[in-house]
């Protein structure tokens, strides 16, 4: 937006960006760039009266009435303006003035709809009946004739005559709601009531509206009042126990929904409702029951269908789940949810056509926005990557139905974890958060659970400060490959170690490596869901070994049992590594970062307090998995002088001894740094073997263009780098290490040899419009040049084809490969040049993964967390020239690395040997800093302190390096 909303910005293009904000409910990006527009048409009385209605949004009343006023002023005859005034009067209290203003706009324009409803309200808030019909009346003479219209008018007719009749005044609130109008229905509702106080039917409407409007106190006492007239009313009784479900009250839910049952057995609503409850209690197999019950008393039943369609989905039944929503849509063909559900279902299955027509057969329902965010985010997602049809329209209605949902105080469309990938505020992004944390709370409420009693010293457990992790990634998964060896590298003279599971166990290395620790470290780890599904019993069962830190490494990711730590069986609680966000729940204290990744000045964007860890709060442990690519040699297959160090990569334990045994090798010095002058420095410089083209060279290139898996020079084991998986497949998942001389080449994946390699090895979806113009842009300056990306779905790779063909760069240009196994994922990335990562959601573990291959990575760091992790990782490298802050920068370092062989020769020595010195991937290091950080959390809280922010900490004496 800076760039986009310069000076030279066209001013129409100002007022519709205010106006798509103001909708949207950024009320602040919508006066910034009000007041620019006004800067530079102080004349426009349409920006005016927007900033009067943003400040009286706001509530800012005095800065609403003063642009209101200079409105006026700059036209007299400018009825809106009038009314804004008048809607200012009205909200202090001042109903005369408020009257008088609203009358005048409606002198100034006869045909001002808004002004009569405006002007009804505050007659009705003064007490004028007979004026606020009148003022009803005439808004009807204004709008299109129709059926509610005519009937509206029947009933203002009938109240004009009769002003005493409750009747008249019920169904008029009836065609309000009709139409939407809730708050007009409140009022005329509550009129009839008054009216007459025995009227059964007007509380019950009134009742019902309330519901609507989530204002449940009030909609629970007009269903008591009806109830006391009407006691054995089984609706009534049904309505009141929906709002206790609302309010959490799910045992009172419950009672009252069996009351319905018990005065009209033959009531599938009742039992449909019922069966909601009981399965937010936990109680899968009654509610499965009820819902089965319902639909044997009305098969046709279609909320049960889907509902019952949902428990079969959790349980693994996916084709009775199938046939079900269908069933439902049988019944109901318009019904959203069902549509929703059943479109989410195929995704996963890969019918990804027929998910599509589901996801927009939901999007027709208006009162289904969660169906329009569904649909965006799966034409944003990992199977239908980059679909950028109506991007810029797409992504303003979803934010439009954010704020709505947000305002209604209701649980929002778009799941936390999806947040950052869309042009959402740091506020949105939060109170998301924020919501489902309270669900989480709403949920364990129900369970009635006393609060836990904590350790107050360290006493119980010999001086050591017990910490727990909770993951449901302890296995074959990217959080395993950065930290498992963290846990075992606890100082176990003051830390005593525990892991609970949220996952079976897999069976692979990763898990057994945590869980092998347990001998030498006294880990203790728990498999959670085959032992305790239930989360009050999970979180008992946690409290018992006596935690002082119990860690979060989940977030909103899959997987994720945020009930647990809402349970608080731990006195305090953090986020770690797993989740690139704040949690929003009150539960959760701290979240460990880094001054980088997340700035003190931006505190306010998390709920939990900042603690920062003194490098990065990322870690990797590719030393440990990946020792093999701490050496590296190459193959000088031109023999022209000019030495490429990732055309012909060879990688290996042995590589030492391998190399000794071929004559002629010859070392070649790789300059780091740039002395003042401006000339490479050779202090410092690495030593990279170089193997001429003998016969040892020769053989291994036969291999490689004959596609044999591997080859033997002088009692050595040569690999071809796409053969791991045949050779030894725990290789090639990164659960060993390989044991061979492993060769990796550009031959083998269509990389031309003469030219610069951009890459980026993210998942698709990662990837936005801006910043695919942005690399064609690159690219485009950098002639000799191509893109190398996965196809990470392959899906997506015509869709970018044609994207990049449209910012003018031919498709030729851009090189796509498999996903491949995690060893041969990291060792190729040694072939590219440069490492392109995406700004608008980082490369993480991949931007890990890409630095511990030796190879730059140039990025941007947005506003999100998301967005500034590998901005912390080139900091901690000891690589900040790497961080661009604009848009421009970003590509002109890019290009420069593109076009300057020898700095893009000293950039890539340096990476290679930062990877090594620097703590970025010293993960003995990182543990210690780690502790430092829980001993002041801890220290902290035993002094009575509550959470507050840990920004000051200082880094412990470097251990050795990894």
């Amino acid at each position: 937006l800076v760039a986009e909303c310069g000076s030279n910005v066209p001013t129409s293009r100002l007022a519709e960006l205010a106006h798509r904000e103001y909708q949207s409910g950024d009320f602040e990006a919508a006066e910034r760039h009000c007041m620019q527009l006004w800067r530079q048409e102080p004349d426009n009385t349409g920006v005016l009266l927007l900033l009067s209605s943003i400040h009286f949004q706001c509530r800012r009343l005095d800065r609403s009435a003063h642009f209101s006023t200079l409105a006026i002023k700059q036209n007299s005859m400018l009825a809106e303006a009038y009314s804004n005034l008048g809607n200012v009067y009205k909200e202090r209290g001042q109903l005369q003035e408020a009257i008088e203003h609203y009358r005048h706009a409606l002198r100034l324009k006869p045909d001002f709809i808004d002004g009569y409803i405006n002007l009804a309200a505050a007659l009705v808030a003064a007490g004028d009946m007979e004026g606020a019909v009148q003022a009803y009346v005439s808004a009807l003479q204004y709008n299109p004739p129709s059926t509610k219209s005519n009937v509206l008018a029947c009933y203002l007719k009938a109240i004009e005559t009769q002003p005493n009749f409750a009747v008249a005044w019920s169904n008029l609130g009836c065609v309000f709601n009709a139409q939407g109008e809730i708050w007009l229905a409140i009022h005329h509702f509550e009129k009839a009531v008054t009216l007459d106080p025995n009227f059964l039917d007007a509380y019950i409407n009134l009742g019902n509206v309330l519901k609507e409007a989530r204002i449940f106190d009030r909609a629970v006492a007009g269903y008591l009042r009806a109830l006391s007239l009407s006691p054995n009313h089984a609706v009534v009784h049904g309505n009141l126990a929906c709002v206790y479900y609302e309010q959490g009250l799910i045992d009172l839910a419950i009672d009252t929904y069996r009351r319905a049952i018990e005065l009209q057995p033959h009531f599938p609503d009742a039992y449909c409702n019922l069966a909601n409850a009981l399965k937010e209690k936990g109680n899968v197999s009654e509610a499965e029951e009820c819902y089965n019950t319902a639909l044997r008393l009305c098969p046709t039943h279609a909320d049960s269908l889907n509902n019952l369609a949902n428990i079969k989905r959790e349980q693994g039944n996916i084709e009775d789940a199938v046939q079900l929503y269908r069933k439902a849509l049988e019944v109901f063909p318009e019904f959203a949810a069902a549509h929703s559900n059943l479109a989410s279902v195929l995704q996963q299955q890969g019918k990804l056509q027929e998910a599509l027509m589901h996801y927009k057969e939901a999007i027709r329902s208006p009162d289904f926005p969660d169906a329009y965010c569904n649909l965006a985010h799966f034409l944003s997602s990992p199977q239908i990557v980059c679909d950028w049809t109506d991007y810029d329209e797409r992504m303003k209605k979803l934010v439009s139905i954010v704020a709505d949902q947000l305002d209604k105080n209701r649980l929002p469309s778009v799941h936390p974890h999806h947040s950052m990938l869309y042009p959402l505020s740091h506020g949105f992004r939060k109170a998301i958060a924020e919501r489902h944390g309270n669900l989480c709370l709403d949920k364990i409420n129900a369970l009635h659970k006393p609060a836990f009693e904590y350790p107050k010293d360290l006493k119980a457990s010999a001086g050591r400060l017990r910490v727990g992790y909770v993951s449901s990634d302890f296995g074959n998964h990217p959080t395993s490959h950065l930290m498992q060896s963290i846990p075992g590298m606890h100082n176990s003279d003051k830390f005593e170690v525990f892991c609970y599971a949220l996952s079976p166990d897999d069976n692979t290395n990763f898990r057994v490596k945590v869980v092998a620790e347990h001998f030498r470290v006294k880990i203790k780890i728990l498999s959670l869901p085959s032992h305790l599904p239930c989360n009050g019993k999970a979180a008992d069962r946690i409290h018992q070994d006596g935690l002082h830190i119990l860690v979060n490494m989940n977030g909103y990711t899959k997987g994720a049992r945020n009930e647990l730590f809402a349970l608080r069986p731990a006195p305090i609680q953090c986020m770690w590594l797993g989740y690139p966000g704040t949690s929003g729940a009150p539960f959760m204290d701290y979240i460990v970062s880094d001054k980088e990744t997340s700035p003190f000045e931006v505190a306010e964007q998390y709920s939990e307090k900042l603690a920062y860890m003194p490098h990065t709060f990322f870690i990797g442990d590719h030393a440990n998995m990946f020792p093999h690519l701490k050496k590296k040699a190459v193959i000088d297959f031109k023999s022209n002088g000019h030495i490429f160090d990732n055309r012909i990569v060879l990688n290996g334990i042995d590589l030492k001894a391998f190399l000794d045994s071929l004559p002629d090798v010859k070392v070649v010095k790789m300059k780091c740094s740039i002395g003042e002058s401006g000339a490479a420095e050779t202090n410092g410089a690495l030593s990279m073997p170089v193997i001429p083209m003998n016969t040892a060279a020769e053989a291994i290139i036969n291999m490689i263009n004959q596609g044999q898996i591997q080859v033997t020079i002088n009692g050595f084991t040569v690999s071809n780098g796409l053969a791991t998986t045949q050779l030894n497949n725990k290789a090639a998942t990164g659960e060993e290490v390989p044991r061979t001389i492993v060769v990796t080449t550009r031959s083998q994946y269509g990389l031309p040899e003469d030219s610069i390699v951009y890459c980026n090895f993210n998942q698709l979806y990662k990837i936005d419009p801006p910043t695919l113009q942005m690399w064609a842009n690159i690219l485009k300056r950098v002639p000799n040049s191509v893109l190398w990306l996965l196809r990470f779905p392959a899906v997506g790779e015509p869709n970018i084809q044609q994207y990049a063909q449209n910012f003018g760069l031919p498709g030729s240009r851009i090189i796509f490969s498999p996903v491949a196994p995690k060893e041969e994922h990291v060792r190729r990335g040694q072939l590219a040049d440069v490492c392109l990562d995406t700004p608008l959601c980082n490369g993480h573990t991949t931007g890990m993964d890409v630095l511990w291959a030796g190879t730059p990575m140039v990025t941007m760091p947005g506003e999100t967390l998301a967005s500034r992790v590998a901005a912390s990782q080139l900091q901690c490298l000891g690589c900040p020239e790497l961080i661009a802050h604009t848009r421009q920068e970003y590509e002109d370092v890019a290009v420069k690395l593109g076009c300057d062989m020898e700095y893009l020769k000293m950039i890539r020595s340096r990476v290679w040997k930062q990877r090594i010195c620097s703590p970025l991937f010293n993960t003995k290091q990182y543990t210690m800093d780690l502790e430092k950080l829980y001993l002041q959390m801890w220290e902290r809280h035993a002094s009575g302190g509550k959470p507050d922010h840990l920004v000051k900490l200082q880094p412990v004496e470097s251990s050795e390096s990894a």
